[in-house]
């Protein structure tokens, strides 16, 4: 008994393993991953995928990525030997001094697949070449180059100027690949335009050259889909004989044009996996109730009063048809239409309801309820308003109601039922850190009732990406009133003292007034809007902090603006009330001046405006740095003071800096009294002492990243401390 025991154990292994070898992998086999097909010979686990060669497995990650390798991404595979992948793009980018600052060169090992003729070399850039090697047997290189001054105006093709393209010859034996792009010498006339040249490999056809948006940033992609020939082992089809893993029945296999081994292939007529012997090989197409498979062909019989119709190989009624089996037919047809209906009508309502959900928990609807109703928000008086209002509202969110758009998403003017005016932020997330940066911004502005902040009337978070419902404000930011679009709209001193007092009022009510202390930690004048009375009010509180009343300061990942940035909070991490003096002292520089807080125009130890205005200082030139449309006889008291004051809250250590109850009464002071008392002798110090930090200087091309947006079209920069 226990001998036949193994004998039926062994004859079932045996079949299983045939099984395989011809085509027919275990039953439970994944055949999906994420958007992506899975079929023989590759597969995603033991006794899926071609078992003698095991280049065939792949891989499904947690994202429901194919993998192929360790990082290759697979996003179609054929069964006529293609298997298309992303294949990362090379790139060298250069600052405006020409020096190579960043850059990649890709290497790509082939391993027993081949790279297809159908894919094409590219370089964009201007003043550039780039080179591919291929390595095998017998190494191989090509490469190309393009020259351009300028990016044209229109939508160009890749002929050398801006662009250029090869084709490529594969030899047969090849195992890798590399591509890298150079520029050429004296070529920083491009820099403005062109920092980055790229190079790739790419399929035939996917990539169409645009200058005015290729050259600046190609994009924003990191790779394109590149097409590799793979085949089964290294025999041709004499060679390996009857021994192929081509489907038993209405297959056949061909030799691989492009490497060693073969692949197979369906018959003409049939259709189907050819590498697969069951009901998933080679099939022909037809009514599987008039045809059948056999042996190197097929049969088909129809029923009397039918016809075969050869075209789709299906048995069709001949030529005679009668009123009362249309008419039945047709009645029969729409009554199980209605039904369908009415059930899919159901079941669209119950699936919009489980979407609605899923959006809302996805967007942190659940942290903010918990939020909520923690302790100190009683105050809180957030609207929830529903996909559908949303939708109307903005016109179905069209392109003439966009009043901005930034790299993390877009502010729509909204109309609601009441004829009120609304500003509804867009937000474009992707990941969890970023969920909780926009929690924080409901969380706080709910907190705030103060007429200089900007005030948050609700929120929707029951669709894809979570909407913030603001009060309209018309007249831009202060950014665009020194520096953009409505800098032609001239500020005088009373209008730029008055902004000045608005804001250090509102700062020194979120620090001292407020239910909890709040710190704004990225007040900048791009944070700064004005209404049509020119009234400040404070908004993108995406990156502030509440403080426990037991604490003083916090321990938190640097983030803010370079320029703005508090020297110390950027060497410590330790946040508190005086890294929002530091900035606002530098939106005060900003409005004396009329410049920029960060400006490589002017010289190295000007860059940053605390720095250009300490030099000024010491050397009694002030009176040049200063906005020339302010100065009078009247206003020149005032302005001295206003330096004096922005200066003390732009000192490198914060105990010397005052707190901004402290700025603000001397602000108010300049505005009604004209006071002419000296500040400084409160804060001792010399002016030299605000020179800001260099290395905060220095990290701003390597340490800054795009981070959660205000709801203006101004990126943030987030500085990552230790780097």
């Amino acid at each position: 008994m226990k001998v036949q025991s193994l004998i039926l154990v062994a004859i079932f292994f045996y079949i299983a393993y045939t099984e395989l070898v011809n085509g027919k992998p275990h039953k439970g086999c994944q055949t999906r991953c994420g958007d992506v097909t899975v079929v023989y010979p590759f597969g995603t686990s033991q006794g899926c995928y071609y078992a003698d060669d095991t280049s065939f497995h792949l891989t499904c990650n947690d994202r429901e990525k194919l993998l192929f390798d360790i990082d290759t991404e697979v996003i179609n595979i054929s069964h006529s030997g293609e298997l298309r992948v992303m294949n990362n793009i090379s790139y060298a980018c250069y600052n405006k001094q020409g020096i190579l600052s960043d850059y990649r060169y890709s290497t790509y090992t082939l391993g027993k697949l081949s790279l297809s003729g159908n894919n094409t070399f590219t370089l964009v850039g201007c003043n550039a070449l780039a080179y591919l090697s291929i390595f095998g047997s017998q190494n191989y290189a090509t490469g190309c180059m393009s020259t351009c001054d300028s990016p044209s105006t229109e939508n160009g093709d890749c002929n050398g100027a801006g662009c250029c393209s090869t084709d490529v010859y594969v030899p047969l034996d090849s195992y890798e690949f590399r591509t890298g792009p150079s520029r050429l010498e004296n070529t920083t006339s491009v820099y403005d335009f062109n920092p980055c040249i790229y190079a790739f490999m790419a399929e035939t056809g996917t990539f169409h050259f645009d200058p005015l948006e290729d050259l600046k940033n190609l994009r924003n992609v990191s790779q394109f889909p590149m097409v590799l020939d793979w085949s089964i082992g290294e025999q041709t089809c004499n060679e390996v004989g009857n021994r192929s893993i081509c489907g038993m029945y209405n297959s056949i296999c061909i030799n691989s044009a492009s490497g060693t081994g073969y692949n197979c292939k369906c018959l003409k007529g049939f259709e189907g996996n050819p590498y697969l012997s069951n009901e998933q090989g080679c099939q022909v197409y037809s009514d599987p109730s008039t045809c059948r498979n056999k042996v190197g062909g097929f049969e088909c019989k129809c029923k009397f009063g039918y016809r075969l119709d050869t075209t789709t190989m299906s048995c069709k009624r001949k030529d005679f048809g009668w009123a009362t089996i249309l008419l039945g037919t047709t009645i029969g047809f729409l009554s199980i239409m209605l039904v369908v209906s009415c059930v899919q009508q159901k079941m669209k309502h119950r699936k919009a309801a489980e979407l609605r959900q899923k959006f809302f928990e996805q967007n942190g609807g659940g942290m903010l309820i918990q939020r909520l109703s923690g302790p100190g928000t009683s105050n809180a008086n957030i609207q929830i308003f529903t996909e559908e209002g949303m939708k109307t509202s903005t016109n179905g969110y069209g392109e003439s109601r966009i009043l901005g758009q930034g790299g993390q998403g877009t502010v729509y003017k909204g109309i609601l039922p009441d004829n009120s005016i609304v500003a509804i932020k867009k937000a474009r997330l992707g990941d969890n850190s970023q969920v909780e940066q926009f929690i924080n911004e409901v969380l706080v502005l709910s907190q705030i009732n103060n007429r200089n902040v900007v005030k948050l009337l609700g929120c929707c978070l029951e669709t894809e990406v979570p909407l913030l419902v603001y009060e309209f404000i018309n007249s831009g930011t202060l950014f665009d009133h020194l520096h953009g679009s409505f800098s032609s709209l001239s500020l005088t001193w009373e209008h730029r003292l008055r902004i000045a007092v608005e804001i250090a009022g509102t700062l020194a009510y979120l620090h001292s007034s407020a239910s909890i202390p709040i710190i704004h930690r990225d007040v900048k004048t791009a944070n700064i809007l004005l209404d049509e009375n020119l009234t400040a009010k404070v908004a993108d509180f995406g990156a502030s902090r509440l403080i426990p009343m037991d604490k003083e300061q916090l321990t938190t990942m640097v983030q803010g603006t370079i320029g703005y940035l508090d020297p110390e909070y950027y060497h410590t991490g330790l946040l508190n009330e005086k890294s929002d003096v530091y900035s606002f002292g530098v939106v005060v520089m900003e409005l004396l001046t009329g410049q920029k807080a960060l400006c490589f125009e002017r010289s190295q130890q000007s860059k940053h405006l605390v720095n250009y205005i300490s030099s000024a200082m010491k050397e009694n030139r002030l009176h040049e740095v200063i906005d020339a449309k302010i100065i009078n006889e009247n206003s020149w008291k005032e302005i001295n003071e206003a330096v004096r004051v922005a200066m003390e809250c732009t000192r490198v250590t914060g105990e010397e800096r005052p707190l901004m109850t402290e700025v603000a009464a001397k602000l108010e002071g300049l505005r009604v009294t004209k006071a002419k008392h000296q500040w400084s002798d409160q804060y001792p110090g010399e002016v030299t002492e605000n020179l800001v930090d260099v290395g905060i200087l220095s990290a701003q091309g390597d340490t800054s990243s795009t981070g959660y947006d205000s709801i203006k079209n101004v990126a943030s920069m987030h500085v990552a401390a230790g780097r």
